[in-house]
């Protein structure tokens, strides 16, 4: 038998539609047995100059869109007794740096949570990691001359 993989697209920071998904991938396929959550926003300003909207934007992508669609899961997972959940996020979840509030904020609660339910999931022999990397160069080109983020990159 071939198999066809059905392409279904998730907008991680619509948590309305993240259960919906989530039910249409079981449907679909039966089971997830390795779920990485890595799907990320960032955002660069001073903490004033933030607006607390996009605050909260970063937050339902950084932490509630991970942990809904990790909680849709979760049962399927738990009455097999069996699973992967893996949180790709940053080491700003342990560290903070000036410009990165929020991001890292939302990457702090995100680390709390998996680590908790690290501890939850082992009586269901699940196993749930979490990868902190150091910084990405996530441009799609090179930044500008000048900005301080470009020492970072070379």
């Amino acid at each position: 038998q071939t198999y066809a993989p059905k392409l279904i697209l998730l907008d991680i920071t619509d948590i309305s539609c993240i259960r919906d998904v989530a039910k249409e991938i079981l449907n679909c396929y039966g089971c997830v047995d390795i779920l990485i959550n890595n799907a990320s926003m960032k955002v660069k300003g001073a903490v004033q100059s933030i607006s607390l909207e996009l605050d909260k934007k970063i937050m339902d992508a950084n932490y509630f869109g991970p942990i809904t669609l990790t909680k849709a899961i979760l049962p399927n997972m738990i009455s097999r007794r069996t699973g992967q959940i893996v949180l790709i996020n940053s080491i700003q979840g342990k560290i903070g740096i000036p410009f990165r509030a929020a991001y890292a904020a939302s990457k702090h609660a995100a680390v709390g949570f998996f680590d908790c339910l690290r501890a939850e999931m082992e009586e269901f022999d699940i196993s749930v990691s979490t990868v902190s990397p150091t910084f990405i160069c996530s441009y799609h080109r090179p930044p500008a001359p000048g900005n301080w983020e470009a020492s970072i990159w070379k």
